[in-house]
């Protein structure tokens, strides 16, 4: 029986170190990433390679192809005009067309200047409810911020972690779920960039009725996506504010449930106003919506 006993003991605490080996990892490396891909503004334009795919001028890039599609647009026009003078169809004034076109046409290629203003406004905003929160509470609002927090508040240091106890699983849960998190907004990251990047393409389709509604989705998904770190900084400005005991296991669970809601801070935002959703699991279907 003792020789079974200290079998168990041995299993038990090497399941314990490689537990502890990986949360420590995580609290080390992750969440400072975090909040770099969570919290974005016009630095993610601050890319030579970026700014090279996007174009620096009419003449290469992104810039170059839908300025080659504008062309094409006034000869599709042209064309659909002339039709229309023998089929008797009825079709846009040319003068309407005309003042469209040289509105989203100036437009599309100022795209990367109005996207870079419209991701510092964004960003300012979070950036008051964060400040707002270091007024208050004399803390950094962020997730580097709040893993300290949690650690100190609810008493789970790594380096005695027990896997099989209470706090050992609430750690684990709460380690699982923002490495969840942090895939989650690492998928938003690239998506906001490939909206950036359709950005002239979405402008461009206003010049016609027909392809209109592509800048309508365009608009919908990338706001979405820039609107959930202002919901991010509210759920964190609230977990900030509740006054927590390592006593309390009611406060351990609120924490669970804070990090949750930051997990689902996607869906909320896909109920109010729409767009696409970041959860990994998600199918392609969910970008139509």
């Amino acid at each position: 029986m003792e020789d079974t006993s200290n079998i168990t003991n041995s299993i038990i605490q090497t399941i314990n170190t490689i537990f502890e080996k990986l949360f420590s990892s995580i609290d080390n490396n992750l969440y400072s990433i975090l909040d770099n891909i969570t919290f974005i503004g016009p630095d993610i334009l601050k890319d030579k390679n970026f700014e090279k795919i996007f174009g620096t001028s009419t003449s290469n890039g992104i810039l170059l192809i839908v300025n080659t599609l504008l062309l094409a647009i006034i000869i599709y026009f042209s064309i659909k005009l002339f039709l229309s003078n023998i089929t008797y169809s009825p079709i846009e004034r040319p003068y309407q067309f005309v003042f469209k076109l040289i509105i989203y046409g100036i437009c599309m290629n100022f795209s990367f200047f109005i996207i870079e203003q419209f991701l510092t406004i964004n960003q300012n905003f979070t950036l008051s409810i964060q400040e707002l929160g270091k007024n208050l509470f004399n803390k950094d609002i962020c997730f580097s911020t709040l893993i300290t927090l949690i650690n100190k508040n609810l008493s789970i240091n790594t380096s005695s972690l027990d896997i099989f106890s209470l706090d050992g699983m609430i750690k684990g849960t709460l380690s699982i779920s923002l490495l969840n998190l942090v895939f989650t907004y690492s998928f938003r990251y690239i998506m906001i960039k490939v909206f950036i990047l359709l950005s002239p393409l979405a402008i461009l389709s206003l010049c016609l009725n027909s392809t209109s509604w592509f800048f309508k989705i365009w608009i919908k998904n990338i706001f979405s996506l820039l609107f959930i770190q202002i919901i991010v900084a509210i759920i964190l400005l609230i977990l900030f504010s509740i006054d927590y005991s390592s006593s309390d296991l009611l406060s351990k669970f609120i924490y669970i449930g804070g990090i949750y809601a930051l997990i689902k801070a996607n869906s909320f935002v896909r109920e109010f106003i729409g767009g696409i959703s970041t959860n990994i699991s998600q199918n392609v279907y969910n970008f139509k919506k």
